[in-house]
């Protein structure tokens, strides 16, 4: 197949170099210092994301049930700002809100990453995955007992073995398969990587149609200029053992998404038993309809109060 299966050879979980896990630990560590200096820089939105709230004990609701911490997880080619809109409405309601860091550098250490971070967060947590993010979601909740619902937003709920790449490209209709990978990413070498192992851009051309697609053109303009690269082997990588098949899961569905075929996201979704709600928006529905997507992340927190 000439699309997204074809990014690269079939690496399967990378064993990685000493040269190389320095390399991924300063993904992660740029990226953490990224998404806070952006933070810091937005009291418009009071993003108030530091670790003080992480480690706070969230606030307790008038049936006495402490109130679930909101963790965030953003996809590929994404940032922590793209939860904007999602965190304010959160945070109006009085939820405490973590949007975390996602190195995008290989399945396992992101949702091992992840999974740190969650152990770190007292009382519940209803956590929240876009995009690649819910295969990391999937992976860092599983056998947690804190994790008490699994959100998805135009994302995978992979089952053991599968990876994002094969997802993708199981149904017709992702723009990301539609052509030869040289017309929609654009791959730079990785300093201390495994030999053809690449970061890959999405070209601003399809950014812009397929990725963003009802974004304004100012805000997919935006978006695309601040894309983050996902690694090209974590899309092969496969996911482990499941959290959606023990934690009660709820699934955004963007019914114009271009990215992940919508017929792949349904079939995801009804396997994992999800709650499902389809809205009118693209592949960045957290962007288009922050307060649709909101909406179903609070559901779920009093759902699992």
């Amino acid at each position: 197949m000439s699309g997204i299966r074809n990014v690269v050879p079939a690496i399967g979980r990378r064993q990685g170099t000493q040269s190389y896990l320095s390399t991924a630990k300063r993904r992660v560590v740029a990226g953490l210092a990224a998404t806070l200096v952006v933070l810091l820089g937005l009291s418009a939105f009071a993003l108030s994301l530091s670790s003080t709230q992480a480690l706070a004990q969230p606030k307790t609701p008038g049936n006495g049930a402490p109130k679930p911490t909101i963790v965030l997880v953003h996809g590929a080619w994404a940032d922590s700002m793209s939860w904007s809109g999602v965190i304010q409405r959160l945070q109006n309601d009085g939820y405490t809100v973590l949007a975390a860091p996602n190195a995008l550098s290989g399945l396992q250490q992101d949702s091992e990453a992840l999974s740190d971070l969650l152990h770190t967060i007292q009382g519940p947590i209803v956590l929240v995955g876009h995009s690649y993010g819910g295969a990391v979601v999937t992976d860092a909740a599983y056998g947690n007992p804190n994790v008490k619902a699994l959100v998805v937003v135009d994302g995978f709920l992979p089952a053991q073995g599968e990876s994002v790449f094969q997802l993708t490209a199981a149904k017709p209709g992702s723009c990301l398969t539609s052509a030869p990978q040289s017309d929609i990413f654009d791959a730079v070498p990785v300093p201390g990587a495994p030999a053809k192992d690449v970061d890959l851009y999405v070209k601003p051309a399809v950014f812009i149609s397929c990725f963003a697609n009802g974004l304004s053109r100012t805000q997919a303009a935006i978006a695309e200029a601040a894309q983050r690269p996902l690694l090209a082997s974590a899309g092969t990588d496969v996911s482990g053992p499941p959290a959606w098949q023990s934690i009660p899961t709820w699934d955004v569905i963007g019914t114009i998404d271009k990215v992940i075929p919508t017929a792949e996201q349904l079939f995801m979704a009804h396997r994992a038993k999800a709650h499902v709600t389809e809205i009118p928006a693209g592949h960045l529905s957290m962007v288009s309809q922050p307060a649709a997507v909101a909406n179903v992340i609070e559901s779920a927190a009093q759902a699992t109060a």
